[in-house]
C-alpha cells in the first residue's frame, strides 16, 4: 500500500513540476553606449572596465533579474542579434552610422532600420540623458539642420521614435521637476516633485503622442536655454507594438546614484520590457501646453 501510495505521490509530483512554467529565465537588455559625438564621463570604459553608469546599471539588473550587455560596436545591429534581447538601452550621441568620436564600429544604415522594426515588433527602448543627442534631423545634403526649429513629421525617424530632441545645455544647476503621472512605474514614491543637481537639457521636437510623466520648472532656471515655457523631462510612448521609455537625466554621476533617479529608471525599464503595464495615453497638451516654444537662439 506504501509503495503504491508512493509511486502515485512521486507520479503526481512529476506532473505537478511539468505542469508549471519554469522560472522565467532573466529579461536581457542591450546597454549600447556608442558616442559617435560627445562620449559621457558615465558611459565612458576606462581599461576595458564597465563605465560608471553601466556598474550601477549591473547592480539594478541583478537586483531586478536582468541580464545587462555592454556594447559600442553598432556594426552588430541586425535583426537576429537585436531579437536576443527584450530591451535595447541607449546612451548614445551623433549619428551612429559614422564611426567618430569613440572609434568603435558604426551601425550600417540597415542596422538602424533593424532597429526600429525591433521596436515596433513589441519590444522596448530605453533611452537616458545623450539619447536624445543622437541622430540629429539632417536635410538632403546630409547637413543638419537648426535645432533651434521643430520638424514634426520632417524629423529624423529615429527622433520621432524617441519622442523628442536636444538642442542645447546650460550650466549644470538644481531644478524642480513636476511629476504628471505619480501612478507610472517607478514614481510611487518620488513625491508631487522632486530636484537635484543636474546637467539638464533643453529639448525640441516632441512627439504629439507621448505620455509625460516629468515636466521641468524651465523659467525658474538660469541660463538662456531654459528660457522657454515648462517642457518634458520624461517620457512613455507606443512605437507600433513596442514600448519607448526616455529621460533625459542621467549626465552626472551621482545622479547615477541617486535613488530617486533609481527608483524612475528602473520603473521604466520594468515597462518598457512589459514586467508592468501603465496608461499612457497622449498627454502633452495637458501636461505641457507650450512645450513647442523653444528657447532664443544662441
Amino acid at each position: 500500500m506504501l509503495k503504491k501510495f508512493l509511486s502515485i505521490a512521486g507520479a503526481c509530483a512529476l506532473l505537478f513540476t511539468l505542469s508549471q512554467p519554469a522560472f522565467g529565465a532573466p529579461k536581457k537588455i542591450l546597454f549600447f553606449t556608442k558616442s559617435s559625438g560627445f562620449e559621457h564621463s558615465a558611459i565612458t570604459w576606462k581599461h576595458g572596465k564597465p563605465s560608471f553608469a553601466g556598474k550601477v546599471l549591473k547592480k539594478l539588473g541583478d537586483e531586478n533579474g536582468w541580464e545587462i550587455t555592454f556594447s559600442k560596436d553598432g556594426s552588430k545591429f541586425s535583426k537576429d542579434y537585436l531579437n536576443q534581447f527584450d530591451a535595447v538601452f541607449f546612451y548614445t550621441t551623433g549619428d551612429l552610422t559614422t564611426t567618430g568620436t569613440d572609434g568603435e564600429p558604426a551601425m550600417s544604415k540597415e542596422g538602424k532600420q533593424a532597429l526600429f522594426d525591433y521596436v515596433r515588433s513589441g519590444h522596448g527602448f530605453i533611452g537616458t540623458h545623450s539619447a536624445s543627442d543622437t541622430f540629429h534631423t539632417t536635410g538632403p545634403d546630409g547637413k543638419e539642420l537648426d535645432r533651434y526649429k521643430n520638424y514634426g513629421a520632417e524629423s529624423d525617424p529615429y527622433l520621432r521614435m524617441l519622442g523628442g530632441e536636444f538642442i542645447i545645455h546650460g550650466a549644470q544647476q538644481e531644478a524642480k521637476l513636476t511629476v504628471v503621472d505619480p501612478k507610472f512605474p517607478g514614481f510611487a514614491d518620488v513625491g508631487s516633485t522632486f530636484s537635484f543637481k543636474e546637467e539638464w537639457y533643453s529639448l525640441k521636437d516632441f512627439a504629439p503622442d507621448i505620455h509625460v510623466l516629468t515636466v521641468i520648472d524651465a523659467p525658474d532656471m538660469k541660463g538662456a536655454p531654459y528660457q522657454r515655457p515648462p517642457y518634458p523631462n520624461t517620457w512613455a510612448r507606443k512605437e507600433g507594438n513596442g514600448r519607448v521609455w526616455f529621460t533625459a537625466m542621467g549626465h552626472r554621476e551621482d545622479v547615477w546614484t541617486n535613488p530617486t533617479f533609481q527608483k524612475i529608471l528602473v520603473g521604466g525599464v520594468k515597462w518598457a520590457m512589459g514586467e508592468v503595464n501603465a496608461d499612457v495615453t497622449p498627454n502633452i497638451k495637458q501636461a505641457a501646453p507650450e512645450a513647442y516654444t523653444l528657447p532664443p537662439h544662441r
